[in-house]
C-alpha cells in the first residue's frame, strides 16, 4: 500500500509579493484580476493578496484604492478562499510606528475587507512589538500568524540569526501568552541557508504544540530557495509560499511548477494542486502582464546578496527609484556598502522597514561620504525608537544618530511614544481631511494616516500614474520623445495655470485649471546667477522637491534648512552654505531635480 503523502498548505504570493518583488507593487488591478480568476480555477485557495508594500503603493502610483483592490480580490475567489495580508507588527502598513488606534483601525479595516489571515512580523524580533497587534488581530475576527524573522548574517558577523537565536525568540513568543493561529518563519531576503532552516524547522517542531501551523517564507534572490524549502519540509513545516511566473523566481519566491518538479515522487502533496491546471494559470498570468515592462535584475539570483541581504520586494523598489533619477549605477556601490550598515545597525531582520532603513543608510554613505548623512529611519532604529533591536548597534553610529537627529536614545515602548504624537491620532487625520473638503470615512483617515500627504493628494484625485510599460520603456531608450516623468504638473500658457496629468501608456492627457501659487519674484528683481558674492545651493542627490521652507528676500542662517528633497523615501534637508538673504529659488514643489543642480542662490 502506497504511503500517504503529507498535505502541504501552498500560499500563492503572485499578487503581492511577486508583485512586489518584481514590478514594486506597480500592477493595475483590471489587468491582474483574469488571473486571480485562472489561479482559482486552478485549484488555489490561499492567497497574499495585500498589505506590505502593495497597500501605499496603490495609493502613490497606480491612481487605485487599496480597500477596493481587496473588496475586487474576495468577489474574485468567493468567501472560502484564505485571503492573507501583510503586517509589520507596530508599523502595520506604514514605515513608521502607528498609535495604538491607528493600529487596531488597521485590524478593523482589513477584516472588513475581506481579509482571513494577517501575517505579522516585526522586523527587530522584539516580541513586545508584537502583543498589541497580534490583541488587535485576534479581537476584530482574523486569524493571527505570528512570524519569526530570519536572515544570515554578512560573513564574519556574529550575535543573532542562528538556530539558538531564533529559538530564544520564539519562546518569547509563547512565554507572552499572545494568540497566534500559525507561525511563519520569514525570510524576506532568501539568504538563509539550507542547513539553518531546516535546524530551525526541527526546533520550532520540538518546541511548538503538535497541531501547530508551520510555515517557511523565502525568496529566490540569493539561489537557495528551493534547497530551503526541501530542508523545511523534511524538518517538519506544514505549508510553503511561492508565486507564478513571470513573477516567480529572481526576487521573488520559487515558481509553483519548479517546486511541484522538486517534490515529484516524493512525499510531500503540495496543496493537491496539478501540472497542467498550474500550466494554465500561468498562461493567463503571462497574457496579462505581456506589456509590463520587467526589471532586469528582479529576473536574477545574486550570490552577493548574503554579504549584503535585501528583500525582493526593496531590492527591485528601489532599484526604480534609481533608474528614474538616473542613477542606478550607483546601485552595486549602494549593495557593498550594506554589509557596514547592518553590521552597525544592531542585526534587526532586513525586511521592511528595516531593510529600507538599511538601504536609505547605504545610499547616504554612498552619495555623501561614510555615515556623513544618516538617514532618519535607521538614526531612529539604532536609538531605540522601533524597539530593542537584536544585538547593540555601534556605539559610534548611534553617537552620530543622537547628533544628527538630535535625538536621545530611549528604551521607551514606541507605542507610548507614538501615543503621544497627535499627528498620529484619529482625530487629527479627520481634521485634515475635513479642511481639505474630503469625507472623514475610517478607510480615509487610515489612507491618509498610512500614506499622509501622498494619500491626501490620492483622495484628491491628483495622484500620479506610475506603471512602466514596455512600450514606454523602449522609446526611452531608443530616445523617442516618450517622458518617464508621469504625474501632475502645472504649467502656465499665456498667464494662465494649467494642472495636466501626464499618463503612461495609451492614457489620456488630462488638462484642468490649476489653483492659484505664489508667483515668483520678477525676473528684472533677480540678481544674475554669476553676480559676486552669490552662492549656489545644489542638490546632492536627485530627486523631488517636497517643501520649500525659504522664499526669495528671506534671511537665512548658516545651516538652515531652504528646502526638503524626497529621495529614496527620505526626507532630504537642503541647508544654507553661509549665512545671508534668500536672492533666488531656482525650483518648484514636486519638480524632479538632478544631483549638482541649483536649487537656490544665496547672498
Amino acid at each position: 500500500m502506497a504511503k500517504k503523502k503529507k498535505y502541504i498548505d501552498v500560499m500563492d504570493t503572485t499578487f503581492r509579493d511577486g508583485f512586489q518583488s518584481v514590478f514594486g507593487g506597480r500592477v493595475l488591478m483590471e489587468d491582474f484580476l483574469p488571473a486571480v480568476e485562472a489561479a482559482k480555477e486552478a485549484g488555489i485557495t490561499h492567497f497574499e493578496f495585500g498589505g506590505g508594500a502593495r497597500f501605499q503603493s496603490l495609493f502613490f502610483y497606480l491612481q487605485e484604492n487599496a480597500f477596493d483592490m481587496m473588496d475586487k480580490f474576495r468577489e474574485t475567489v468567493g468567501p472560502e478562499a484564505n485571503l492573507q495580508t501583510l503586517a509589520r507588527g507596530i508599523n502595520t502598513v506604514m514605515l513608521d510606528t502607528g498609535s495604538r488606534e491607528m493600529i487596531d483601525l488597521h485590524a478593523k479595516l482589513f477584516k472588513k475587507h475581506g481579509t482571513t489571515t494577517i501575517r505579522n512580523f516585526d522586523a527587530l524580533n522584539d516580541v513586545d512589538n508584537l502583543a498589541y497587534s497580534a490583541e488587535c488581530i485576534k479581537k476584530h475576527g482574523l486569524k493571527h500568524e505570528v512570524v519569526v524573522t530570519i536572515m544570515d548574517l554578512p560573513p564574519g558577523c556574529h550575535g543573532a540569526h542562528d538556530a539558538p537565536f531564533y529559538e530564544k525568540v520564539l519562546r518569547r513568543i509563547l512565554d507572552s501568552g499572545l494568540e497566534f493561529d500559525s507561525v511563519c518563519f520569514k525570510d524576506a531576503s532568501g539568504t538563509s541557508n539550507p542547513n539553518k532552516v531546516y535546524e530551525t524547522i526541527k526546533m520550532a517542531r520540538k518546541l511548538l504544540p503538535e497541531d501547530t501551523h508551520l510555515r517557511l517564507h523565502t525568496h529566490e534572490t540569493a539561489g537557495v530557495s528551493v534547497a530551503c524549502y526541501l530542508a523545511a519540509l523534511e524538518a517538519g513545516v506544514d505549508g510553503i509560499d511561492m508565486a507564478a511566473h513571470p513573477v516567480s523566481g529572481g526576487t521573488s519566491q520559487p515558481d509553483i511548477l519548479t517546486m511541484l518538479h522538486a517534490t515529484k515522487n516524493g512525499d510531500y502533496d503540495l496543496g493537491g494542486l496539478e501540472l497542467e491546471k498550474i500550466l494554465a494559470y500561468e498562461e493567463v498570468l503571462q497574457d496579462c502582464l505581456k506589456d509590463y515592462f520587467i526589471p532586469p535584475e528582479a529576473t536574477q539570483v545574486s550570490p552577493l546578496i548574503p554579504f549584503s541581504p535585501m528583500p525582493g520586494g526593496a531590492l527591485t523598489a528601489n532599484t526604480q527609484m534609481m533608474r528614474d533619477s538616473g542613477i542606478l549605477h550607483k546601485y552595486p556601490e549602494v549593495i557593498r556598502a550594506m554589509q557596514e550598515v547592518v553590521e552597525k545597525g544592531g542585526y534587526g531582520t532586513s525586511v521592511t522597514p528595516v531593510s529600507q532603513f538599511y538601504w536609505q543608510q547605504a545610499f547616504n554613505n554612498v552619495m555623501f561620504g561614510p555615515w556623513k548623512k544618516i538617514a532618519p529611519g535607521y538614526g531612529r532604529m539604532v536609538l531605540g525608537y522601533f524597539g530593542k533591536t537584536p544585538a547593540e548597534p555601534d556605539a559610534e553610529v548611534v553617537k552620530i544618530a543622537s547628533e544628527q537627529l538630535k535625538l536621545e536614545p530611549t528604551k521607551e515602548n514606541p507605542l507610548d511614544i507614538a501615543d503621544r504624537d497627535e499627528t498620529k491620532s484619529i482625530a487629527y487625520w479627520k481634521k485634515v481631511l475635513e479642511d481639505e473638503g474630503l469625507e472623514a470615512t475610517e478607510e480615509n483617515i487610515f489612507i491618509a494616516a498610512s500614506c499622509d500627504k501622498k494619500g491626501i493628494a490620492f483622495l484628491k484625485g491628483e495622484s500620479p500614474l506610475m506603471v512602466r510599460k514596455k512600450d514606454q520603456e523602449e522609446k526611452n531608450e531608443e530616445g523617442g520623445s516618450m517622458s518617464k516623468a508621469t504625474g501632475i504638473y502645472t504649467v502656465v500658457v499665456n498667464g494662465e495655470k494649467f494642472k495636466v496629468e501626464v499618463a503612461e501608456g495609451e492614457g489620456e492627457i488630462v488638462v484642468k485649471e490649476a489653483a492659484s501659487a505664489p508667483q515668483p519674484a520678477p525676473e528684472s528683481e533677480v540678481p544674475a546667477e554669476n553676480a559676486p558674492g552669490m552662492t549656489e545651493v545644489t542638490a546632492q542627490v536627485p530627486g523631488n522637491v517636497w517643501k520649500i521652507l525659504k522664499n526669495p528676500g528671506e534671511s537665512v542662517e548658516e545651516g538652515e534648512v531652504i528646502m526638503i528633497l524626497e529621495a529614496m523615501k527620505m526626507e532630504i534637508d537642503i541647508p544654507s552654505p553661509k549665512s545671508g538673504t534668500i536672492a533666488k529659488i531656482n525650483v518648484a514643489t514636486n519638480q524632479a531635480v538632478q544631483e549638482g543642480q541649483t536649487l537656490a542662490l544665496v547672498e
